[in-house]
């Protein structure tokens, strides 16, 4: 049954019906797995790719390193949990290397984006730096391509 995820992942927009026809199953069969997922919270939502500078609306993505002090016997979790109460928050990751957190944040603003580190993130019980990475161009996102290939640039990898 993880063929219907991978499936749903790919593109959440697909029928049951679609879905079953893909993968030889029975439609009823899908439908009662998807509900499972969802019921088990396998499947926590469904979300649309948008290319919003398309849109002409202002939206800035930033990535954003935070480094941690570990609460004793909590982790980096109280920190976390903080911080993804946000509405700006997008997604927040632990991770191994040279930070603990990483946080994705949108806004309309570069500016209202600094405020938001300067003001609410950098200034929360144990975080003891951040260092800001502005998005300036998507390329790929969730597995979709942003810009289709240069078929000039193409022909000429291929020679």
């Amino acid at each position: 049954m993880s063929e219907i995820l991978k499936l749903l992942n790919r593109d959440c927009t697909y029928s049951a019906g679609q879905i079953a026809s893909m993968l030889g199953l029975n439609e009823a069969d899908v439908k009662a797995a998807v509900e499972k997922y969802e019921e088990e919270k396998v499947i926590l939502g469904y979300k649309a790719v948008i290319d919003w500078e398309k849109t002409g609306e202002e939206i800035v993505t930033a990535m954003i390193d935070v480094k941690v002090t570990p609460q004793r016997g909590e982790g980096f979790d109280r920190v976390a949990e903080r911080i993804y109460q946000y509405d700006e928050v997008e997604s927040l990751y632990l991770m191994s290397g040279g930070h603990d957190l990483s946080v994705v944040i949108t806004g309309r603003t570069m500016k209202e984006v600094a405020l938001f580190v300067a003001q609410r993130l950098s200034t929360l019980d144990g975080v003891t730096s951040t260092a800001t990475h502005f998005i300036l161009k998507k390329y790929k996102d969730n597995g979709v391509m942003f810009t289709e290939p240069d078929d000039t640039q193409e022909r000429i990898l291929l020679l």
